[in-house]
């Protein structure tokens, strides 16, 4: 039962592999990506329910035990994780299929998807530091052409900075790896943790610890996020999605594996970096979203403020603001899905990306109009849709701590969210039409069905929360007490 933990990783690539040679049937590939990510979603909830009934478990790479070989864990953060990923990539494959037009699917759309698909998975899942490093460049490397495919002048510029910056982030990481190998002899992230609890974080660990924060936090865009707006507004709406939906996010979850297995102890330094960075990241994207005319600008520094609420949560530390960091995770990765979807969609019936010049959309488009209301209103953490449980449960834990700034920043930020949607609602959908009844142009069946599922996936977080808190308590209680990860790998170990 264990070898099901590598399939998330393998089926995508395997299939991948097997659709450069489909180029030319398109429908085909459109059935095998479709039926590969509901394979993978279904495997993933398997190993999600295992895991509540037996544990951990893990799987090591060709019998080598820990600490020695490389190995993949599964525990219900990671699941969790890769679950809603595999959710949203499905969904955004139903968007494609009716959107991305013949010239992408032909230039390898789909096995590229597939590869960004496996990176995210395999980063979720891997139990090595190093093999994060791999997973993260096969994520990469697919976003790479993805972020370019098309061959605009706009995209090959936003891609050139974009792959700038994620090499010299790789560079830093592989010199963060080789000073912690050099000072552990170990990259088994359970056995880090060991040794860190058994050396203590001495000076050179806290700047490793640092590096490792500084290279995550390009990752995910925490703070330093300056290339992510050009790089996210570039491609076709379904890659722009996936992008909001999943890249960022794998940033986050390094880190807050990092800080709360690998380095949880000088939190005086390491989580008060974090709360500084988280601070001013969401104090930033409040501005830019403020000041955004296009609905392309209002968008990512969306998914800046969402970056930057997330982190608060490990910032403050405490079972209950964790606790709100992963459901609030889970929700971004939908709703930013929807909310690039939704704009893509706009843009498309028309022809317009500044705001002022949209108008009366809802007049033709009802239910496009109302499902987008919904997501502005889960967004903002309006009960009782999916943003609401993780705001207040981040909320309640920065009580807690007596971290009154950043609860301030944190629910400040949910007002400017509401306005600078709601700002795009009332300009975009209401007044005057600018498109007449017969000059209209019908939005695709596969279109409305990936909104739709969407939205009742945004509800369901949020509505249904009391499901998902057996899988959510379990994903924390291992969080807050990292002695259970480092048990389930190594006490069988070598």
């Amino acid at each position: 039962m264990n070898n099901l933990i590598v399939l998330p990783l393998i089926i995508p690539i395997i299939t991948a592999v097997l659709l450069v040679f489909l180029r030319e049937s398109i429908m085909l590939q459109r059935i095998i990506s479709l039926l590969t990510m509901i394979a993978v979603s279904s495997i993933t909830l398997i190993l999600l329910n295992i895991v509540q009934a037996e544990g951990i478990i893990r799987l090591d790479f060709s019998g080598w035990l820990p600490p020695f070989g490389i190995l993949f864990v599964a525990d219900s953060f990671a699941l969790l994780l890769v679950f809603a990923a595999s959710i949203v990539t499905t969904i955004c494959l139903l968007y494609a299929f009716s959107t991305i037009g013949n010239r992408h699917e032909r230039m390898f759309f789909y096995p590229f998807v597939l590869f960004l698909i496996a990176g995210v998975n395999g980063s979720f899942l891997t139990g090595d530091i190093f093999n994060l490093f791999v997973c993260f460049e096969v994520m990469l490397l697919a976003s790479y052409v993805l972020v370019a495919l098309g061959g605009e002048r706009g995209q090959l510029r936003e891609s050139l900075k974009y792959v700038l910056i994620n090499v010299v982030a790789s560079w830093m990481f592989l010199v963060a790896l080789a000073y912690l190998y050099g000072t552990l002899k170990t990259l088994n992230m359970a056995h880090i943790a060991e040794r860190v609890a058994e050396v203590g974080q001495d000076p050179l660990l806290t700047t490793v610890a640092i590096l490792l924060l500084l290279v995550f936090s390009l990752k995910a865009g925490l703070l330093l996020f300056f290339w992510l707006p050009g790089s996210y507004s570039v491609p076709p709406a379904a890659i722009q999605a996936l992008f909001a939906a999943l890249l960022t996010k794998v940033g986050i979850y390094a880190l807050i594996r990092t800080f709360t297995l690998m380095f949880p102890l000088d939190q005086g330094i390491t989580h008060t970096i974090i709360g500084i960075m988280a601070g001013a990241t969401i104090i930033a994207g409040c501005m830019g979203a403020l000041s955004g005319r296009d609905v392309y600008t209002i968008a990512t520094y969306n998914v800046i403020i969402g970056v930057g609420f997330i982190l608060i949560g490990l910032a403050v530390g405490t079972e209950s603001a964790l606790t709100g960091a992963v459901y609030y995770l889970m929700h971004d990765m939908v709703a930013k899905a929807l909310l690039f979807l939704l704009i893509g969609m706009m843009i498309y019936l028309t022809g317009e990306t500044v705001v002022k010049n949209m108008s009366g959309l809802i007049r033709n488009y009802p239910l496009f109009g109302w499902i987008y209301f919904i997501m502005m209103l889960a967004l903002a953490g309006i009960p009782p849709l999916s943003g609401f449980v993780g705001k207040i449960l981040i909320g309640q834990g920065a009580i807690e701590e007596g971290a009154y700034v950043l609860l301030a920043i944190g629910f400040a930020s949910s007002i400017i969210v509401l306005y600078s949607l709601l700002r795009v609602f009332l300009a975009s959908f209401f007044g005057e039409t600018t498109i007449s009844f017969e000059d209209r142009k019908p939005i695709p069946k596969g279109a409305y069905v990936s909104f739709c599922l969407l939205a009742i996936s945004i509800i369901y977080i949020g509505v249904g929360a009391e499901t998902l808190s057996v899988y959510v308590k379990d994903a924390v209680h291992t969080l807050v007490n990292p002695s259970i990860y480092i048990d389930a790998i190594l006490k069988e170990g070598a």
